[in-house]
């Protein structure tokens, strides 16, 4: 039997990367799928490779008019969720020193306040014992060298989830967080680096997993699966990291 068999599912920034695989999943396991994204042309894509159980709405992430206009298109079209994944992020790296309060804003606008409003506008469209997700990331627990504004938006974004489980635990709505580690996405060829310079942060990045290699947009995508399912029943509050091993490997291989 498919795990999400008649749910309804909305993940933001669901048109590419681990959102795109995420909502190819959930479909597979039976739920139609709601995707959001800022690229009419890019979810007009997406949408036409997922098929007939996905829809797309035009929303951008930074912008809290586009999430309570979200909120109203998703209750008049279908009433109601049953999982919600808070995907839609950017990352973005500058060191201490030359991160400037517009860089730090767009960051914790798309990435931290635009997800906190975006869920308190979903939140009387949870079902009770509906699962919500967050995507955040491991470099909140590494201290990756020019991080400080991306890691600080995700942990931010994980201090959230974590005080949201407490708050839904009444209505039976679990909430969770999966943090991967290096995966192959597009978001790395928004960077703005050289090819080269890609390439040898790929190399060196894949040395520290002890799996020897980035991990897939699929591999995320089927922890989302689990942590929406009933296979996940008695966990909320917690997050999953997917790293391949980062965090646990004590030297450079």
């Amino acid at each position: 039997m498919s795990k999400l068999n008649n749910k309804v599912a909305l993940i933001t920034g669901g048109n590419s990367g681990i959102g795109f695989a995420t909502a190819q999943a959930f479909i597979e396991e039976g739920a139609r799928v709601i995707i959001t994204g800022r690229n009419q042309t890019a979810l007009d894509e997406a949408i036409a490779k997922l098929g007939a159980k996905a829809v797309g709405i035009l929303a951008d992430a930074s912008n809290l008019a586009h999430s309570t206009a979200l909120a109203e298109k998703v209750k008049a079209q279908f009433g109601s969720i049953d999982v919600l994944f808070i995907n839609a992020g950017i990352a973005k790296f500058a060191p201490v020193e030359h991160s400037s309060e517009a860089f730090l804003d767009e960051m914790m606008d798309i990435n931290f306040k635009g997800a906190f409003f975006t869920v308190q506008n979903l939140l009387p469209l949870l079902n009770q014992g509906a699962s919500v997700l967050f995507n955040t990331t491991i470099s909140l627990s590494v201290g990756m060298p020019n991080s400080a504004v991306y890691a600080a938006s995700k942990a931010a974004l994980l201090s959230f989830a974590r005080v949201l489980a407490t708050e839904l635990s009444p209505k039976g709505i679990r909430v969770n967080s999966i943090s991967p580690g290096p995966i192959s996405t597009p978001i790395y060829g928004k960077l703005g680096f050289p090819q080269e310079a890609l390439d040898a942060f790929g190399k060196s990045i894949s040395s520290k997993t002890l799996l020897g290699r980035f991990g897939t947009a699929e591999e995320i995508a089927k922890t989302a699966v689990f942590l929406a399912s009933a296979d996940a029943s008695f966990i909320t509050g917690t997050e999953i990291v997917v790293d391949g091993g980062i965090l646990v490997n004590p030297t450079d291989r």
